[in-house]
C-alpha cells in the first residue's frame, strides 16, 4: 500500500472542539475511539503520521484573556490542555493496538517525552505515532502554528487540518446553505479573503516553505486514508 501514497508524512491536526462530538465540554471517548481507528488504518498503509490537538474542549488561552486574565498566563494554561487531550488519544490509539509517543513542548517527564526533533523522526520511521503535545511551548501562538511548524520541523508532505465540514468555503456552510465549496486555493487568497482556515501566522509559515495543507472532515469514515493516496477529499492550499 505505501507505494500508492502521494504522502508518505503526514501532520494531522485536530481541533479540541472536534474530540468534544455532541457534549458541550471536554473529551467524547466515541470521537476518540473513531479517531483512533481511523489513524490505525493511515498508518497500516504505511504512513507516517504526527498529531497535533487544540484545546477549545477544555480551555482555550484567548477566551481566558478576553475575561481578564493575563494572556501568558492563560496561554500556558491553553498548552496544558493539550497535552491533557494528546494523553487520551495516546491512550485509545495504543488500545486499538497502535504504538504512540506522547512529546511535549513543555517538559513533564512523568507524563510524557521531552520534544526533541531528531527522536520526533526516529519515532516516524519506525511506524510510531507521535503526538506533539503542549503547542510550540510559548504564549501567543495558536495550535495551527504549532502544527504547521512541527510539520517543517519533521519533514512531513502535508498538513491536514482535520474539521467538521468537507472543505473551506466562502462563508460558514452551516449558516449559509449558498456557501460555495472550494476545491483548491493558495496560500495568498487565503490570506486575501480573510478565510478561516487556521491563524495567519500558520497559513505564512506554510507558504514560506511551500508546504500544502489540506482541509476534510474527519468525521467521514476514510477520509484521511484517501488523503494519503492523493483523492481529493477536501480543500488542497497551495503556492498554486
Amino acid at each position: 500500500m505505501s507505494g500508492n501514497l502521494k504522502y508518505k508524512r503526514i501532520l494531522l491536526k485536530l481541533s479540541g472542539e472536534a474530540l468534544m462530538g455532541e457534549d458541550s465540554y471536554g473529551i467524547n471517548t466515541g470521537v476518540l475511539e473513531f479517531v483512533a481507528s481511523e489513524i490505525k488504518e493511515v498508518v497500516a498503509a504505511g504512513v507516517e503520521l504526527g498529531v497535533v490537538i487544540g484545546a477549545g474542549n477544555i480551555f482555550r488561552g484567548v477566551a481566558g484573556a478576553s475575561k481578564g486574565m493575563d494572556r501568558t498566563t492563560a496561554d500556558n494554561m491553553g498548552m496544558l490542555a493539550t497535552v491533557m487531550n494528546s494523553l487520551a488519544m495516546q491512550d485509545a490509539l495504543e488500545r486499538h493496538g497502535v504504538i504512540t509517543r506522547v512529546m511535549s513542548a513543555i517538559p513533564m517527564q512523568s507524563v510524557s517525552e521531552p520534544y526533541i526533533r531528531r527522536r520526533a523522526t526516529r519515532h516516524l520511521e519506525k511506524g510510531r505515532v507521535v503526538i506533539f503535545a503542549a503547542g510550540t511551548g510559548n504564549p501567543y501562538f495558536t495550535t495551527d502554528s504549532a502544527g504547521v511548524l512541527r510539520a517543517l520541523e519533521i519533514d512531513a508532505d502535508v498538513v491536514i487540518k482535520a474539521t467538521k465540514v468537507d472543505g473551506v468555503y466562502d462563508k460558514d456552510p452551516m449558516i449559509h446553505s449558498d456557501a460555495v465549496k472550494y476545491d483548491s486555493l493558495t496560500y495568498d487568497e487565503v490570506l486575501r479573503k480573510g478565510l478561516r482556515v487556521m491563524d495567519a501566522a500558520g497559513i505564512a509559515l506554510a507558504k514560506e516553505d511551500n508546504l500544502p495543507i489540506m482541509v476534510l472532515n474527519m468525521g467521514v469514515v476514510g477520509n484521511i486514508k484517501k488523503a494519503a493516496i492523493g483523492d481529493n477529499v477536501g480543500t488542497i492550499i497551495t503556492s498554486k
